[in-house]
């Protein structure tokens, strides 16, 4: 299969502050070199990694630096990173928005683009003037796009308002709209940005369905940015690491996805209390210590055959205090798989503390998940502290992030992966009838 797009030592630098190199001898040093003697621009071997985490001490940052990758036609590829990694700078360059400061890139096909709301659209025109626009801009001809006008309308559900200019459109209808023009135009490459947000999850659904038919059915590639890991697996076969700028991880999607999460900053096995950041506050209780542990201690890696305690220490701060600690399970993509809380009637072993009223106090709470119930995968952990009437309490999200793996051992009864999140032991019997 040839390439649809081949993408070799692709840079881009951005200046901080003003322009220029702020003095006229650098401005003419820089003429003298790259105009006269064709050398490379020396003032762009200066730059730094664009990252968040530190304050920058130099006037150049590279947003993207030395990408090289390579994508077949008909592949849809997943780009996925934190903000800031370079994923729309990206796609700009690709998109023929904005060029490369350095590198190349080879593009074989038209290229249809959704980077922002309203990209491409002209707000004065009506939406059946801003469909013929983008398809002459693509290079089609009136009859190839009437041949696909119903199709545009009838997807985007804005056929009331088709006539009336796009500047009267809300975000939604914007996005609806722009989206079934990228989609049904006939380019050879598609190329969408995290813009399908803007939409309800029906429409977002049905564009993933679309995106897929597109890839698998059509042969067209696709490019997909998105913070939704369940849409980046349900639609790409392979996806893109970005990380302060350079490709961190290209490859099968699944472990791209594992990839990143474990590089999000979650994954610490014990939280004191001023490392625990909280999404809401209770004013009576408060956490102390959260952590994971096992047969070897605290720690965030466990076998498949061993029980895992996540252990709660909290600080109830005035007497009579009727508390109930509580922990939800959740796997790689924010999906709870569990939600539990002491003394539920599910629970083995009754919390004697159970809505019983509390004095002021240090307390320890655990919760064991049995072995041989969770599948080889990773899993996050939210904690809450909820008092009786559950009208406000304490919550940290999503702040433990532990594995789960099995060894050469584990995997005589079966050498291949398991399907679901959880696998208990279950009790079979076989008899002859």
């Amino acid at each position: 299969m040839s390439s649809a797009i081949q993408v070799e030592n692709l840079s881009k630098i951005y200046q901080l502050g003003q322009f220029g190199t702020k003095t006229l001898s650098k401005d003419v040093e820089r003429w003298w070199v790259t105009k006269v003697m064709g050398k490379e621009d020396p003032f762009l071997k200066i730059g730094e990694v664009n990252t968040r985490d530190s304050k920058s001490s130099q006037d150049w940052v590279y947003s993207l630096k030395d990408i090289n990758f390579e994508i077949e036609q008909g592949d849809a590829v997943g780009i996925i990173g934190r903000n800031g990694a370079g994923k729309s700078t990206l796609l700009k360059i690709l998109s023929r928005v904005t060029s490369p400061t350095t590198g190349r890139v080879n593009i074989k096909g038209r290229v249809a683009s959704l980077l922002e709301v309203g990209t491409g659209f002209h707000p004065e025109l009506t939406g059946r003037e801003n469909i013929y626009l983008n398809g002459a801009i693509l290079g089609m001809r009136k009859k190839e796009i009437d041949r696909t006008f119903d199709a545009i309308v009838d997807f985007s559900g804005v056929e009331r308002y088709i006539d009336t200019p796009v500047k009267r459109y809300s975000s939604g209808m914007y996005v609806r709209l722009a989206f079934a023009v990228a989609a049904h135009l006939e380019s050879e490459i598609l190329i969408v940005d995290e813009v399908l947000a803007v939409g309800d999850a029906d429409f977002q659904k049905k564009c993933l369905g679309k995106m897929g038919a597109i890839s698998k059915g059509e042969g067209r590639t696709v490019l997909f940015v998105s913070h939704s890991m369940a849409s980046i697996i349900a639609l790409c076969r392979k996806s893109i690491l970005l990380q302060n700028g350079s490709i961190a991880a290209l490859g099968e999607t699944g472990t791209i996805v594992n990839r990143y999460i474990n590089l999000s900053g979650i994954g610490k096995s014990e939280y004191m209390e001023h490392e625990i950041i909280l999404n809401q506050a209770y004013e009576w209780a408060k956490f102390k210590t959260i952590r994971t542990s096992g047969n070897s201690g605290i720690t965030n890696s466990f076998s498949i055959n061993e029980e895992i305690k996540i252990e709660i220490e909290y600080e109830v701060l005035r007497d009579n205090e009727i508390i109930h600690p509580s922990i939800h399970l959740l796997d790689n993509l924010g999906t709870t798989i569990l939600a539990t809380f002491n003394g539920t009637s599910a629970n083995l072993n009754k919390d004697p503390f159970f809505s019983m009223p509390l004095s002021k106090g240090n307390y320890k709470s655990i919760c064991s998940i049995p072995a041989f119930f969770l599948n080889d995968a990773n899993y996050k952990v939210s904690c809450f502290l909820v008092p009786e009437n559950a009208s406000k309490m304490a919550i940290a999200k999503e702040i433990l992030l532990f594995s789960v793996s099995e060894t050469g051992e584990m995997r005589q009864e079966f050498h291949g992966g398991w399907v679901g999140l959880i696998r208990p032991r279950m009790a079979w019997m076989t008899s002859k009838l």
